[in-house]
């Protein structure tokens, strides 16, 4: 068989095979939608992979658990805000329906919005942890790109986002999806209905294989460079938005359009150029890698860092020694005593009652001041500093 009949061979084995009839199965009476299931097993491989990475940096075991639980809603939310503002003709547009907005189960999650707003929710949880945001993103850049590359296979179930028509051996035909019920719509003839024009690009494939290859990059870079500062986030966001670039010029969804490109291909352009400019900089200030992942001292919550007032006693400890007894003086002088009550060690010869019971009441006072322990007096603030 000679090359060119076996190239028309295996397009024409590849280019039967469909996607997905259903985008959605049922356990009992429970919904499992693929596109949902996607979505969860890339946040369950980026926490994964994270915690590993954050724990080889310095950091504790379960920490990113801690921070994802602020980042991954965030993110979500992000991202379907960016989707329904960029393609928001289904929601607001003629004969659309803006509660459909919320119905994140049918795809629609922008990765732009999704990143940005999940930034914010891991800055968060980073603050409530003393941890340094640029670590976190570095030990979590490889995972997130991991979890893009399944979260796309989503897209395949859903049978949507695919790119323009192709004759390589491994383009797909798509079916007519039913939004509703989340199966392919059945045609007279009994048989799932195809998009007319197919096979096509799968891009959601392309975008998978990328994110993948983004993925080795980022851990090669980050063994080989010992990366820091952000850095090994910026190669992710870098890299990423080249083969989006890419991918986008393949894609024949609607979308909406700025100077003849797509707006997806505008925000990649800047973006990448922001990923590329901050290594850059950040390289020149922050040569090397952190020493902590931490803010503080090492394995610190912001509760157990020590306040302004615990500080300031900290400092004073030093003068403790040569400083004890001035402070007993003003002590024996606020209760009404000379200062040679406190400071002579002779008593006085005779005194009457009263002044014996004024006596006693001023060692009372003086003899803690005396006997402080400057370590006791200033770990107390910090034990009591409130978590910000």
């Amino acid at each position: 068989m000679s090359l060119t009949a076996a190239h028309q061979a295996a397009a024409a084995y590849l280019a039967d095979i469909p996607s997905p009839s259903k985008a959605q199965y049922h356990l009992g009476p429970i919904p499992i939608r693929m596109y949902a299931m996607c979505i969860l097993a890339g946040i369950l491989v980026a926490v994964w992979l994270g915690d590993k990475r954050w724990r080889a940096r310095g950091g504790k075991p379960q920490e990113v658990v801690d921070i994802a639980i602020w980042a991954v809603p965030f993110g979500l939310v992000g991202g379907r805000l960016y989707h329904v503002i960029t393609t928001s003709a289904p929601y607001f547009g003629k004969d659309g329906d803006p509660v459909k907005a919320f119905y994140v189960w049918q795809g629609g999650l922008g990765i732009w919005g999704a990143i940005a707003l999940g930034a914010v929710g891991a800055y968060i949880g980073c603050r409530r942890r003393g941890a340094s945001l640029r670590t976190f993103a570095d030990a979590a850049a490889p995972g997130i790109v991991l979890a893009q590359a399944l979260g796309r296979w989503g897209n395949w179930f859903n049978n949507e986002l695919y790119g323009s028509h192709t004759s390589l051996p491994w383009g797909l035909n798509v079916h007519v999806m039913d939004t509703t019920t989340q199966t392919a719509v059945v045609g007279p003839d009994g048989k799932a209905e195809l998009v007319a024009g197919g096979p096509f690009h799968p891009t959601f494939l392309y975008e998978s294989i990328w994110c993948v290859g983004v993925a080795v990059l980022c851990l090669w870079a980050d063994r080989r460079f010992k990366l820091g500062y952000g850095r090994v986030f910026a190669i992710y966001v870098a890299s990423y938005t080249v083969g989006r670039f890419w991918i986008e010029s393949l894609r024949i969804d609607d979308a909406h359009h700025f100077l003849g490109m797509r707006l997806n291909d505008w925000t990649a352009i800047i973006v990448f150029l922001g990923a590329v400019a901050y290594f850059v900089l950040s390289r020149k200030k922050y040569p090397g890698r952190e020493s902590s992942p931490y803010l503080a001292p090492a394995g610190a919550e912001l509760s157990e860092l020590p306040s302004q007032e615990s500080g300031s006693t900290a400092s004073d400890d030093s003068d403790a020694g040569e400083g004890a007894l001035t402070e007993d003086a003003l002590v024996g002088e606020q209760a009404g005593e000379p200062e040679k009550l406190v400071t002579d060690s002779e008593p006085e010869p005779a005194a009457d009652a009263a002044e014996s019971e004024d006596l006693d009441d001023s060692d009372a006072v003086a003899v803690p001041a005396q006997a402080a322990d400057p370590e006791t007096a200033s770990a107390t603030p910090a034990g009591t500093a409130s978590e910000s």
